[in-house]
């Protein structure tokens, strides 16, 4: 299929994934819906990162059904997506899902946990056994990723200001967690680089202005040293992290006011703010929420939710944003953006 952006609908009757192809200049077009066969809690704003995902051979695409449980697995096709398989999420509510070669790991926010299964010859089988509770009843997850590599699991969680950490053995089974504290308030989305350092946005509970991002070294066996602590990007209710493909910036974006900002990765896993505000979806109001970049590294795309659209933005070598368009018309539960 040719480069494509794809969010779910998150409808609460028939949740589907809504295919955007992009084409050479970055604009988006329509480009079908399809039925992931389960449903969304139909409420807008999931409160999630990583809720639709692609493999990094960009032949699957995953997607969490939080109103029934379930995990969908989509085939990506030259004429569209088909769908593959539905399976139980292994918990309740699932928000977030990561995969990494075969093996595929949830994150269930009901009773907060994580869940494994193995993705080969377009099914998923669980891993019996592998579900492992997150630090506790009340971690709130938002997120959960493989590390490069694919050795160990990150999960984010907001409830308890927390980061929790998985080592992974052969077979795929998780070990842990190992949990430590958050630089800041409200850990909520991240990125991972190639060479092992964790960008973490933290929300600070939507406190107005208090918006930031962390850095952490993550080594083999997943273990979590702090490299950044909190720094500031002076807006509010930070929530989700994207990277450029040499892993130079890191761009966050701001609901509370429809921003994004940059941040420059050192080499040494460090952040610096670059620009508060690298992009606008507008002035006044919120909603500017999940995104993520082009399979090429020349986009950045993301949701506004409450205005109901995408908005685009090419990205520049010294990582400034240049509107690239934008496309109306996606319902108000619109969660999950991935792109290829």
């Amino acid at each position: 299929m040719s480069p494509a952006v794809y969010v779910q609908t998150n409808d609460a009757t028939d949740n589907q994934v809504i295919v955007f192809s992009r084409v050479a200049d970055g604009a988006l077009a329509p480009a079908g819906r399809y039925s992931t066969g389960g449903r969304g809690t139909g409420l807008p704003h999931l409160a999630s990162a990583g809720s639709v995902v692609l493999s990094d051979d960009g032949r699957w695409l995953l997607v969490v059904n939080a109103g029934s449980d379930e995990l969908s697995l989509f085939a990506v096709q030259p004429d569209g997506l088909r769908l593959a398989d539905r399976v139980r999420s292994g918990g309740s509510k699932p928000t977030s899902v990561a995969v990494s070669g075969t093996f595929v790991y949830v994150l269930n926010n009901g009773t907060p946990n994580i869940s494994g299964f193995n993705l080969a010859d377009g099914k998923l089988t669980a891993l019996a056994g592998s579900t492992r509770p997150l630090s506790g009843a009340d971690a709130d997850p938002a997120q959960i990723s493989f590390t490069p590599g694919g050795r160990a699991l990150i999960a984010t969680e907001r409830g308890t200001n927390s980061i929790s950490s998985y080592v992974l053995d052969q077979r795929g089974y998780a070990q842990g967690p190992t949990t430590i504290k958050s630089s800041g308030q409200t850990p909520y989305g991240f990125g991972l680089t190639k060479a092992g350092s964790l960008i973490v946005s933290e929300a600070f509970g939507g406190a107005i202005g208090a918006a930031a991002a962390s850095s952490y070294a993550v080594s083999v066996a997943g273990d979590l040293t702090m490299v950044s602590g909190s720094v500031g990007d002076t807006r509010s209710e930070v929530c989700w992290v994207a990277l450029t493909k040499d892993d130079r910036f890191a761009y966050v974006t701001n609901f509370g006011d429809r921003t994004v900002s940059c941040y420059e990765i050192t080499p040494d896993g460090s952040l610096k703010l670059h620009d508060p505000v690298a992009g606008s979806a507008g002035q006044g109001g919120k909603g500017l929420r999940d995104e993520a970049i082009s399979g090429d590294g020349r986009y950045l795309y993301a949701i506004d939710a409450d205005a109901q659209k995408l908005v685009g933005w090419a990205v520049g070598q010294d990582g400034q944003l240049t509107p690239a368009g934008e496309h109306d018309g996606v319902p108000d539960t619109v969660a999950g953006l991935a792109a290829s």
